[in-house]
């Protein structure tokens, strides 16, 4: 799944859970992945690491067919740009990246220049 999110595929986000500081972060990966459980830490068998996740509220239900609730989960691979900052991604950025300072519950997060360009420094006047 890529960024293209929409708010309907986010109703019944009721919070988002960081394990890492996303302010620190120029850009995060968001999936929507299939879990057992709506408000548990959701496992995760991906390359890289997860830095976050959706829970979602007492409304949600699982598929009929499946049985398995989607839910956002939020990771970095081993290749993107906060471990290697010189790598494939120094500009640019993957398509399911977004600004983790955009996502908040049912919000689907939005690209930035940051998310996009990297860390741009902060300009200094001459006096």
């Amino acid at each position: 799944m890529s960024s293209l999110l929409t708010e309907s595929d986010l109703i019944h986000e009721e919070e988002v859970v960081w394990l890492e500081n996303p302010e620190k972060l120029d850009y995060v990966r968001q999936a929507l992945d299939k879990t057992k459980r709506r408000n548990t830490k959701p496992p995760y068998a991906r390359d890289g690491r997860m830095v976050g996740y959706a829970l979602l509220d007492e409304q949600a239900s699982p598929d009929p067919d499946s049985g398995l609730y989607k839910r956002r989960v939020f990771f970095l691979l081993p290749h993107d740009r906060d471990s290697l900052p010189d790598g494939l991604y120094r500009e640019g950025a993957p398509g399911e990246a977004v600004d983790p300072r955009t996502i908040a519950p049912k919000k689907p997060g939005a690209k930035t220049p940051r998310s996009q360009c990297g860390s741009l420094p902060i300009a200094t006047s001459a006096s």
